[in-house]
């Protein structure tokens, strides 16, 4: 097969729990309100896990730990009719919050970014969560369920 991708862009993103609740980013994208979880690219020379910290923080105002990976998936555009030089790796982290998780405000919101929002992990799958494929897993955690496995390219 050949690769029609120019680059692959590597991210990192958390699933930050706090009392049975994910802390999830709120935007309006492509004209409609959808949530995302907190994270973004990979620098040159970074870890993936400092990764996740730095763009939690610059996104949330939160300080995280990294605790595990949980799932790692793909975005290749031309398979979900996006650009065919849009293909990412995206390493989803399980983060442990530091300090007071109720106060929230980051330096760098996204252009897109509308709000942060706290989600009770049993409502994950009523909201338009992006990728979609993540809501059953996310929803999973608040009954133990978080195997770690690689998900494929995922929309």
């Amino acid at each position: 097969m050949r690769s029609e991708a120019r680059t692959v862009r590597n991210a990192a993103n958390a699933v930050v729990l706090n009392e049975g609740r994910i802390l999830v980013q709120r935007a309006c994208w492509e004209g409609q309100d959808r949530c995302f979880l907190p994270g973004g690219g990979q620098h040159p020379g970074e870890t993936l896990g400092f990764t996740v910290r730095r763009e939690v923080h610059k996104e949330t105002g939160l300080d995280v730990t990294p605790q595990r990976l949980l799932w790692l998936c793909e975005y290749i555009g031309s398979r979900h009719g996006g650009a065919p030089e849009d293909h990412r790796v995206e390493a989803i982290f399980l983060c442990q919050p530091e300090g007071d998780p109720e106060q929230l405000g980051g330096h760098a919101a996204d252009d897109v970014q509308t709000g942060l929002e706290w989600v009770e992990l049993k409502k994950v799958t009523g909201l338009n969560l992006l990728p979609h494929g993540l809501r059953p897993l996310i929803a999973g955690l608040a009954h133990g369920k978080s195997p770690t496995r690689y998900l494929g390219d995922l929309a």
